[in-house]
């Protein structure tokens, strides 16, 4: 048998063999270290992005009920408040249970996977919010329906209210359909018989149509950095804003134009493409 012999070509001997062997073994120990570091960075990441689908889900459900509130700036009916409530407990919990893997020098590694699932929780209680209050809700008030140790960035803030203006459309097609555009308010000052048979729409949902515009507006006026993280969605969202606040003034104007030959219960056809010019 021949000697054995090292990549360098020194024999081998019983001595190399156990300086070797030691050698090796704290570098065997670092790349376990390493080992070890990626399984729970997994592991993380994967109960991260599963809390962020649940809180979606959850948010989703708050979102439907939303949509079967028929008034604005008052109190939400019973039912739907103590149904979303129970949600909101649900997802306040969900939050609490990945705090841990949010903080510290996670805080950033992991926004993207958590991101969705926060923007979503935006759209839901910022609808809750104007339906109760027919206002905007604040980056702050935001952050106080959560658990500080989860971060609320401002990106996040702006895309869950780009997601509000399609919610807001749905409702206030809803609202405009409702046959109730051709009958004035009883709050309403005093008018002319000939302007009083003018179809118009009520105090309701002329609020509505104001609103999604002023949003639409200050939307458009928003100034986002070439670097920001935003990018890779906004124009997106853009595009998906500017459609939701046009098929809510296509309906406003078939009634206010064309209201008077509406058959009763008549509901705005808004399967049509809304054609866009963009300065």
């Amino acid at each position: 048998m021949g000697t054995k012999r090292s990549w360098q070509g020194q024999p081998v001997t019983k001595d190399t063999e156990i300086m070797t062997s030691e050698t090796a073994s704290p570098i065997v120990s670092i790349f376990e270290g390493f080992r070890n570091e990626l399984d729970q960075h997994h592991d993380r990441r994967e109960r991260i992005i599963k809390a962020s689908r649940d809180i979606t889900a959850l948010s989703k459900k708050m979102i439907f009920a939303l949509q079967r509130v028929r008034a604005i700036n008052q109190p939400l009916p019973p039912k739907i408040a103590q149904e979303n409530q129970a949600r909101l407990d649900q997802i306040k919990a969900l939050f609490t249970s990945i705090i841990p893997d949010v903080t510290g020098i996670n805080a950033w590694r992991y926004q993207r996977q958590i991101g969705g699932g926060i923007q979503e929780f935006i759209e839901a209680i910022s609808f809750d919010h104007y339906l109760r209050t027919q206002t905007l809700i604040s980056h702050a008030e935001v952050q106080a329906q959560l658990p500080a140790e989860i971060l609320v960035t401002g990106d996040d803030y702006v895309m869950g209210l780009f997601d509000l203006t399609g919610e807001m459309m749905r409702f206030a097609v809803t609202a405009l359909s409702s046959g109730n555009a051709s009958k004035p308010d009883e709050t309403e000052t005093e008018s002319t018989d000939a302007t009083r048979k003018l179809p118009h729409l009520s105090a309701t949902q002329a609020g509505l149509v104001v609103d999604v515009r002023a949003m639409r507006a200050e939307f458009e006026a928003l100034s986002v950095p070439a670097r920001s993280n935003m990018m890779r969605d906004l124009f997106k969202k853009v595009d998906v804003m500017q459609s939701s606040v046009e098929k809510v003034e296509r309906a406003a104007y078939g009634i206010l134009v064309r209201g008077s030959e509406r058959p009763s219960g008549w509901t705005p056809d808004l399967s049509a493409p809304v054609e866009m010019e963009i300065h």
